[in-house]
């Protein structure tokens, strides 16, 4: 009985902390670069979106193509709850540091898409990532750290 109460209790305490706020996201840089040819003529979009909301996060798009293709509803019924950084890239370019929205700490979850992705491709969650380097190649993008490893 006491060890049900003491689970319940726990529960309690990990919902709230998890959806009050206190769970912050840790992205504190998001650089940007293409690795594809800089004579094609050839501008990728990505989005970096920053979700303040629990009930947002979860009605998030599963695709890359139901973001881009639903971007603008789910943009007007989310208001506040979201920010989004909107950055196109021209190909072959190196780093591009993006700006970040000054609540970015707020947020409950942190993904990104990029409209050169295979259409199918899930958002990335860089909820737990510092220094995001994103990388446009010819078979979509990649997402890294570069946090320095620590050993």
């Amino acid at each position: 009985m006491v060890s049900k109460r003491f689970l319940s209790a726990c529960m309690a305490l990990y919902s709230l902390l998890l959806f009050s706020g206190s769970v912050t996201a840790e992205v504190s840089s998001v650089f940007i670069s293409s690795t594809l040819d800089p004579n094609a003529i050839i501008i990728t979009e990505v989005d970096v979106i920053f979700i303040y909301d629990a009930e947002t996060a979860s009605n998030l798009p599963d695709t890359k193509s139901a973001w881009y293709s639903n971007k603008r509803q789910f943009t007007r019924n989310a208001g506040n709850k979201i920010d989004i950084v909107n950055v196109f890239i021209s190909q072959g370019f190196d780093s591009e540091m993006t700006s970040l929205p000054a609540r970015r700490a707020d947020a409950l979850k942190v993904v990104v898409y990029a409209y050169h992705d295979d259409s199918k491709a899930a958002p990335r969650d860089i909820t737990d990532t510092a220094n995001v380097l994103i990388e446009i190649d010819p078979f979509g993008i990649r997402v890294s750290s570069t946090d320095p490893i620590e050993n």
